[in-house]
């Protein structure tokens, strides 16, 4: 039991680092798409479609880094309160809020699969010169969203189960504050 345990836990952490990765790669496309966009204006030719590929890779990079920057720390908690309340209401506290997460999550997941499922069946494709099947896309939502719904169930299982979560601290924001 332990050995799969093990298993799991070196899959999850691999599966966020690896969605971190793929965000931050989504990113250098964007450098890369808007480069060549300049170099084509500068050519005198032009780049069809590229603030359309951007703003796709824009959306990819954001979906695909939220579970990495949740389980890094890097999202926005308040824990003045968690701080402040005994040990056995900080644990309801967080059970409540990992709980409405997981629920809020699912939900939005299971609306955008079916967002994307029928963009597929409909061929929609974008209004732009690029023409992109729009499910292509707005597929990288689901998959970034899936994976976000799994930290967020990876936490509250953690909270259920361990008495804590498996948030790491990121000290770099809270020298600004947070």
């Amino acid at each position: 039991m332990a050995e799969t345990h093990g298993v799991i836990r070196s899959f999850l952490d691999w599966l966020y680092k690896a969605s971190g990765v793929a965000a931050a790669l989504c990113l250098i496309a964007i450098l890369l798409l808007i480069v060549a966009q300049i170099v084509a204006r500068w050519v005198g030719d032009i780049f069809p479609g590229a603030p359309n590929y951007a703003g796709y890779m824009m959306a990819a990079a954001s979906f695909l880094a939220f579970a990495s920057a949740l389980n890094g720390g890097a999202h926005i908690r308040v824990s003045i309160l968690l701080n402040a309340v005994p040990p056995k209401i900080k644990w309801m506290l967080e059970v409540w809020c990992f709980a409405i997460a997981t629920a809020t999550i699912a939900y939005f997941v299971y609306y955008a699969y079916w967002f994307v499922y029928w963009s597929w069946k409909f061929n929609e494709v974008s209004q732009a010169q690029d023409a992109t099947a729009l499910w292509i896309p707005q597929s990288v939502m689901v998959v970034g969203g899936g994976i976000l719904l799994i930290a967020f169930a990876d936490n509250l299982l953690a909270v259920l189960f361990k008495g804590s979560h498996r948030i790491g601290s990121n000290i770099v924001d809270q020298s600004f504050g947070e």
